[in-house]
């Protein structure tokens, strides 16, 4: 539904997004993480066409973005682009007029789960409830594509939930959404696979369960002095600490415990990792932690 090929944008002598290629496929949540930086935001610029990429394309649904993709696509900036000036209700009659699949009844149960006062105007509402209604508006006429930089920003924690489960829902339903956030549990929560960005790259990719799979660590504790370690793959990153071995075992976690209980380990133990910790070890600058 969603594929990025060869993206490239540069400011100056910055290269910002650098031979990007990301595919999502329909019903599904993709998180985009990286630090302050790392290219996320101009990523989402130069999928809608906010910013002009030196290389690369992207197709939504097969196709290239053009005027008629916004009446199936839902945006949510990093920082809402409201008119102040209007009242919450006057942006849902100008989203409305503008979009063909409007849904009236879906925009007032949103009103309603946000607790917004229609009356008030959007220079006066409060940062999480300027992004709550930057939500609405994208999600009013149920679009299939979702662009979402920072959703939750500025929402207290029950509403952050709130929006997590309305994307979930949304995903169930059909939509395909790529989401950044600075909060990895929230990406956690929501999204089935995830993409990494570290200095305009992707360095990681894919679904969520398997990178959990591929990153296991087993550590493994002998009565005495560790033994040569044959048998292992040699690429393995493996850290000795005294008598207990620790070993990246590369989506080979059970063949690894095996392995040291053949070679004598009175203890053995495989450890799962966090999405933080896949997080932390693919924005490292040593490439370690």
């Amino acid at each position: 539904m969603i594929a990025i090929s060869g993206l490239t944008k540069r400011y100056g002598d910055v290269l910002a997004v650098d031979d990007v290629s990301l595919e999502v496929p329909e019903g599904s949540v993709c998180g985009l993480l990286g630090r302050n930086g790392a290219g996320k935001t101009t990523a989402f610029k130069c999928l809608l066409g906010f910013a002009r990429p030196d290389a690369g394309q992207v197709r939504f649904d097969g196709a290239p973005l053009d005027a008629h993709s916004f009446a199936k696509l839902g945006y949510v900036p990093e920082r809402p682009e409201l008119y102040r000036w209007l009242s919450v209700a006057n942006h849902l009659e100008f989203a409305r007029r503008s979009q063909p699949a409007y849904d009236d009844a879906r925009a007032k149960e949103l009103v309603a789960t946000f607790r917004l006062n229609e009356r008030k105007k959007a220079g006066k509402l409060s940062k999480g409830q300027q992004t709550a209604l930057a939500l609405i508006l994208a999600l009013v006429h149920r679009p299939k594509v979702l662009i979402l930089d920072e959703p939750a920003s500025g929402l207290d924690p029950v509403m952050q939930r709130v929006v997590l489960d309305i994307l979930v829902d949304a995903a169930t339903s059909g939509s395909t959404i790529l989401i950044s956030s600075h909060q990895i549990g929230q990406i956690d929560r929501a999204a089935d696979r995830v993409a990494i960005m570290r200095d305009g790259k992707i360095v990681v990719a894919g679904v969520i369960d398997d990178l959990r799979e591929a990153s296991r660590i087993v550590e493994a504790t002998f009565a005495g002095d560790v033994p040569e370690l044959t048998g292992l793959d040699p690429a393995m990153r493996i850290e000795r600490v005294g008598t207990s071995v620790r070993a990246h075992a590369n989506g080979r976690a059970d063949a690894v415990a095996a392995r040291m209980g053949a070679l004598g380990a009175v203890g053995v133990r495989v450890m799962d990792r966090s999405l933080e910790d896949i997080f932390l070890d693919a924005v490292d600058d040593g490439g370690t932690r």
